[in-house]
């Protein structure tokens, strides 16, 4: 069975720190032995006390005086005392180095207690975080969404890493939408692309019959082929849109005047009975191609014209920064949040009439030069789409 890095790192730290401490145990075990050793010459004294006692045996049978005897007794005291006092510090001696190394074992026990219960603390708090970030990188290689971190503290360096694991599972997720997206544009194009060219040749074909046939007298004919015309002309339209949303923008890039290209929208778009509020800033210069990012005002513009209900729109466009922002208001009734999410893709919309490609259109146009746009509630009521652009 393999270890975990936890169990790894806490045997490692065990042992790193035991080997010390066995080592120490071991010398201070010779030391209270060779104390041991030194305090017990016993065998020394009793052969010393024996011969002495054999001499004052031997000097009681000759004759001496009574100052000599009375020394030789003194003596004989001394030895027995000091036999004594051997033996004695010798059973002392062996008691301490037995009390002494049981305190010896026992300070050894808890110091290694004490370790392996810090070791076991210090290496869950580096190891958990390790294997968290091992786990995120297996969540990140499948694609799965990363769970919410750890509220422990953890080292400033994990912290860091973490971080960036993070970041980097939001930058790849970001990337993964985004390869989707082009991936589902492109079909949507290439979808757009080939109805645009089956419609194109029959509407063709029927305008021009339409034109050849004389105008009837009958008033119901009068009114059928007027459908027809109008009905023709629409489905046109369809086509122009779908053909445009099939390609992206094309042709040199030059500089376009903000304003300029704004009231020329307006004037071409916006029907006189529709009040608009102007607040355009001169010399609003930008770098793209004309013609498409001016079918994405004008998609935008009309937009807000059909949702607006005839009570007017607000258009306005100024410098931020590097950027140049455009935001064109409607007071209609609003789009639904979740609508709003989805506004921009292809076929999404809130008119009978409408083919959902004007918006995705005008989309397209911006985001391919560089820019933003994006729809928020408007304070009350309605919508604001803000388009921005890098300024020139």
């Amino acid at each position: 069975m393999r270890l975990t890095f936890q169990h790894r790192l806490i045997l490692g730290l065990v042992a790193l720190g035991t080997v010390p401490l066995a080592a120490a145990l071991v010398a201070l075990s010779l030391y209270v032995r060779s104390t041991a050793s030194l305090a017990g010459p016993r065998a020394a004294v009793d052969s010393i006390a024996a011969s002495g006692r054999a001499v004052i045996a031997a000097l009681d049978t000759t004759a001496l005086d009574d100052s000599t005897r009375a020394l030789v007794r003194r003596h004989a005291e001394q030895m027995a005392v000091g036999t004594r006092l051997t033996r004695r510090a010798e059973a002392l001696s062996r008691a301490e180095a037995a009390v002494v190394g049981t305190l010896v074992l026992l300070a050894a026990a808890l110091l290694v207690g004490l370790s392996v219960v810090f070791v076991r603390s210090w290496a869950a708090q580096v190891s958990a975080p390790v294997e968290e970030l091992v786990d995120w990188t297996r969540r990140i290689q499948r694609g799965e969404p990363l769970p919410p971190g750890r509220s422990e503290p953890v080292a400033p360096e994990l912290a860091t890493l973490r971080n960036a694991l993070r970041d980097m599972a939001a930058a790849l997720e970001e990337a993964r939408r985004q390869e989707i997206e082009r991936e589902r544009l492109q079909a949507f194009r290439e979808t757009a692309r080939r109805v645009a060219h089956e419609m194109r040749g029959p509407l063709t074909a029927a305008q021009l019959a339409l034109g050849r046939l004389a105008k009837p007298a009958d008033p119901n004919s009068v009114q059928a082929r007027r459908v027809l015309e109008e009905e023709t002309e629409r489905l046109k339209r369809m086509a122009d849109e779908f053909a445009a949303f099939g390609r992206l923008p094309e042709g040199p890039e030059s500089d376009i005047d903000v304003t300029e290209m704004f009231e020329s929208v307006l004037t071409a778009t916006v029907p006189p009975e529709c009040p608009v509020g102007r607040s355009l800033e001169p010399g609003l210069v930008i770098r793209g191609r004309y013609e498409a990012l001016r079918r994405a005002v004008q998609n935008v513009v009309r937009n807000a014209v059909q949702a607006t209900d005839g009570r007017g729109i607000a258009v306005s466009a100024g410098r931020d920064g590097a950027r140049v922002v455009c935001v064109v208001r409607d007071y209609g009734a609003g789009i639904p949040a979740e609508l709003r999410r989805r506004l921009f893709q292809p076929y999404v919309t809130t008119k009978p009439q409408g083919t959902g490609l004007g918006l995705a259109i005008a989309h397209q146009a911006v985001t391919a030069h560089g820019g933003t746009l994006t729809a928020e509630d408007a304070p009350g009521g309605g919508t604001t789409l803000v388009c921005t652009f890098p300024a020139a």
